[in-house]
């Protein structure tokens, strides 16, 4: 398998007031060729600011300084996150795994349909959107500015656990207040999408080459993707692994944006000990530079390391 960086640039006119006037929006991807004309690649849906709250909570401060340290990273009040959606191509089908966050959620992200734009890729052509789980900046963006499907000629797949807990009137008031705006998303546009949803189970081949797997934690039925092809595999993460410092070098600590801190713990320190001696390339929602990379040993605190494509 070869991994390669490839740049592209976007007019002004998809930017809309985020870029001076005349300027252009450069995006990156990263691609990583699985063989036999397959390909899976990252495209920017644009970042999170997310409050210090959302990535430390409550850990001990002197050790996650430590790591964010060794990460290049101080702490601070905000954290931004890149948000890296997968597509996956083999000749026959194209399919993204997730949709972003469309224009309703934050002003920096949203930015999915500038980037396919940007490969002159139209919706249309999608055939297959593949959902991790259901978070705002994942699933909002399937719905356009008209409330209508964004990618109309795909067929849509979530896990059967995810769509039961997020179509749940019990979650709005159960889910707490911080998150209560996004079980009303999610709730709006599931019901606007019925039954074009395909549920699916863990361990269910999605797709020829492509195996759902439960991954539990961040959200109650949060999906990882399993795509293999003639030259080799990988692993699309979502959120089950949420950053690239912190949740490697203590996977085992509670992450504050995990609904179920303990289980996606759990999950998380199970995934990266497989994948660290596996070798298997990962594709992470939140992970910096394009999100493809490897999982190697020896990392802060004597846990693990992303190492970017």
């Amino acid at each position: 398998m070869q991994i390669t960086r490839r740049r592209f640039l976007a007019a002004t006119a998809a930017a809309g007031t985020l870029l001076p006037a005349g300027a252009r929006r450069l995006w990156a991807a990263t691609a990583l060729d699985l063989g036999g004309g397959a390909t899976l690649e990252t495209l920017s849906d644009g970042t999170l600011v997310l409050p210090a709250s959302f990535v430390l909570g409550d850990l001990p401060a002197d050790a996650a300084g430590a790591i964010l340290a060794a990460a290049g990273l101080e702490p601070a009040a905000q954290f931004t996150a890149p948000c890296n959606v997968t597509l996956f191509r083999d000749g026959a089908r194209t399919v993204l795994f997730d949709a972003g966050a469309g224009r309703g959620f934050v002003d920096s992200a949203g930015r999915l349909p500038e980037a396919l734009d940007a490969i002159g890729l139209a919706p249309e052509e999608v055939t297959h959107v593949l959902f991790t789980h259901g978070h705002p900046d994942h699933l909002w963006g399937i719905l356009d500015e008209f409330e209508e499907p964004l990618f109309p000629s795909a067929e849509l797949v979530m896990g059967r656990l995810e769509h039961a807990y997020w179509t749940d009137p019990a979650t709005a008031e159960t889910i707490g207040p911080m998150r209560a705006g996004f079980a009303a998303g999610a709730a709006r546009r599931l019901e606007v999408l019925g039954d074009a949803v395909r549920l699916v189970e863990d361990g269910e081949e999605v797709l020829p080459g492509i195996t759902a797997r439960l991954t539990p934690g961040h959200t109650p039925g949060h999906m990882a993707f399993a795509v293999g092809a003639a030259g080799g595999q990988a692993l699309v993460l979502g959120d089950a692994v949420g950053n690239h410092h912190l949740a490697f070098a203590r996977p085992d600590w509670p992450a504050p944006s995990d609904q179920d801190a303990a289980a996606g713990a759990a999950t998380r320190a199970a995934l990266l000990a497989e994948l660290a001696g596996s070798g298997v390339p990962i594709v992470g929602f939140h992970l910096p530079d394009g999100g493809i990379g490897r999982v190697g040993r020896g990392g802060a605190e004597g846990g693990y390391r992303f190492i970017a494509a």
